[in-house]
């Protein structure tokens, strides 16, 4: 298959709403023969495509009126994508994507897009007078709460944020290598001030994750595991850890001495976890697959922990860049869902904790609901919990990947 081909098959897939975009790409690239830059080119043409699909969608509108089938509509929208924002030249935009359609509508596509070439200029102009939920693709509903949450400016900065490709970061595991070791090996990483043990890569750096030497991680994501202050010889427990990756951290803090027990719901997430520690080197962990919505852990007395982290389940709206069709799964519903959800699982880790014992409660959320008011009522409910620490991440504040973290301590 081409690139064009395989980005085109990544759409159909996306289409009938059962699996996420990353799954998608990677089960289609894992099973495909293609270059390096090609397999680049599908990842940029299906979450480009994916990242701008109001946009797509309002020029196609402009260029025909009458309906059309999803496959054709999902060719016009990689031809677009090509032509408008990756300028690729006309003739191959053109030729190639009119080369994925059936003989019926081969004349449509490229008649379609022939004719967009043609109004280049008109096309972009207006798309330009349009709204901010269609310049950037986005649910008006989620661009109604930012702004009232962050204001207008700071909307449009975050949905900005959100269709810009995601840098490459890797957390060094120093466990086994140093900072300066690691960028001293592998010269095409840059070394971050403000996080000394994460580096920016300009590529995978398939030796250094082989070996265990790196995690790919965000920044952001070391925020959480910041205030858990994880101690070595301690009992530590990570609710919800697959991948792996704040669990490797935990480890690292521990200098892998102690108990740290890592937590996840499905058996195929277990695997994943599983896998990762043993790549990092980590030694003090154990799986242990865990429901919390179904039922408290077996094994695991109560006051047995002296740090419990629970990076809960949440809306994932402070990693729209990486988690690019989550914007189109969401409804307003699930920010109260979502809550309630993580209110269940605060319920039944609570008890597990140790008198003087913290917990870290964490999400890749940047909405109140999932983060401020759902530590307000765990609050309420267990007066034994008093907030010492309170931080969070806005991506168009900061410049990483949204997170926020609260450190609660266990008085009695």
């Amino acid at each position: 298959m081409t690139a064009r081909s395989l980005a085109f098959a990544a759409l159909s897939e996306w289409r009938g709403g059962k699996r996420f975009a990353d799954s998608i790409i990677h089960q289609l690239l894992g099973a495909a023969v293609l270059s390096a830059s090609d397999r680049g080119f599908v990842t940029e043409l299906f979450y480009g495509v994916l990242r701008n699909l109001t946009l797509l969608d309002f020029w196609i509108g402009r260029l025909r009126s009458g309906s059309l089938e999803h496959a054709s509509r999902d060719l016009l929208r990689l031809g677009l994508y090509q032509l408008f924002c990756l300028h690729t030249p006309g003739h191959a935009a053109i030729y190639e994507t009119v080369e994925l359609a059936g003989r019926k509508n081969r004349s449509l596509i490229n008649g379609v897009l022939r004719t967009a070439l043609r109004k280049f200029t008109d096309l972009e102009t207006a798309a330009e007078a349009e709204s901010i939920a269609t310049r950037f693709s986005h649910p008006p509903f989620l661009i109604e709460r930012w702004t009232k949450q962050y204001g207008a400016d700071a909307a449009a900065a975050l949905c900005e944020w959100n269709n810009q490709p995601a840098p490459l970061y890797a957390r060094i595991n120093q466990l086994k290598v140093s900072t300066a070791e690691f960028v001293a090996k592998y010269p095409a990483t840059e070394a971050l001030l403000e996080r000394t043990n994460f580096v920016r890569l300009s590529g995978i750096p398939a030796d250094a994750l082989a070996l265990g030497e790196c995690y790919i991680q965000d920044p952001s994501t070391g925020v959480a595991c910041e205030l858990l202050d994880a101690q070595p010889g301690e009992t530590i427990l990570d609710a919800c850890a697959a991948p792996g990756g704040k669990s490797g951290l935990i480890a690292e803090s521990m200098r892998d001495r102690g108990q740290l027990i890592a937590c996840d719901r499905a058996p195929d997430r277990i695997a994943v976890l599983r896998q990762n520690l043993e790549t990092l080197g980590i030694t003090c962990a154990q799986t242990l697959r865990q429901d919390w919505k179904d039922a408290p852990a077996s094994g695991l007395p109560a006051n047995s922990c002296d740090r419990i982290l629970l990076d809960a389940p949440c809306s994932n709206t402070g990693v729209m860049r990486r988690r690019v069709d989550v914007r189109w799964r969401l409804t307003p519903r699930d920010f109260v869902r979502l809550a309630e959800e993580q209110l269940t699982i605060l319920r039944m880790v609570i008890p597990l904790l140790k008198p003087g014992g913290t917990l870290v409660y964490s999400t890749c959320s940047i909405e109140r609901e999932e983060n401020e008011d759902v530590v307000a009522r765990a609050l309420s409910e267990f007066p034994f919990l008093r907030l010492s620490a309170q931080k969070s991440v806005l991506p168009f504040r900061d410049r990483f990947d949204g997170a926020f973290a609260a450190r609660l301590e266990r008085t009695v």
